[in-house]
């Protein structure tokens, strides 16, 4: 598996992997109807790099980098995974995030956090806290589940 710079011709890609999880409203703060034009804009910004996890031709997974904040925030960054259905349990979301914290200490900065961890996401936890995030934040009721409710978001931080 190869993790690449995202490029135009993976749009549909990026799009079949978003698609589901924006539809769901599980995990992302993002809304469930958003369009593919709305949803590829905010996913390949010009505030971020985009990348794509490709095995044999195929898109497994994408991610973006960014800053987290702008001036006195702009030095820890923040970024956003999905990896495609069908590629879920393989490590896919492991290697991205290996990927990138080597890319954000690339770009100098000194931490990385993650805003809004959905508490309900038990994989994705368990998966940053093995990667080293800590837990710095919890915000009660943060994030209204399609299922469970209004449930708490984390705030994940870690050092680089």
């Amino acid at each position: 598996m190869q993790i690449r710079s995202a490029q135009a011709r993976d749009r549909a890609d990026i799009w079949r992997i978003l698609e589901p999880v924006i539809r769901a409203g599980e995990t992302y703060a993002l809304p469930r109807d958003m369009s593919e034009d709305g949803a590829l804009a905010y996913w390949l910004g010009d505030d971020r790099k985009t990348f794509v996890a490709e095995e044999d031709g195929v898109v497994l997974g994408t991610y973006y980098l960014r800053a987290n904040q702008m001036g006195g925030g702009a030095h820890v960054a923040n970024c956003g995974y999905v990896t495609a259905a069908e590629a879920t349990g393989r490590g896919i979301a492991r290697r991205m995030c290996t990927h990138s914290l080597q890319q954000a200490r690339e770009l100098d900065f000194r931490a990385m956090q993650f805003n809004c961890v959905v508490s309900t996401n038990a994989g994705a936890v368990r998966l940053w806290q093995a990667m080293g995030f800590e837990t710095v934040g919890r915000l009660p009721g943060a994030f209204a589940h399609p299922v469970h409710g209004f449930v708490d978001a984390f705030v994940m931080f870690r050092a680089l």
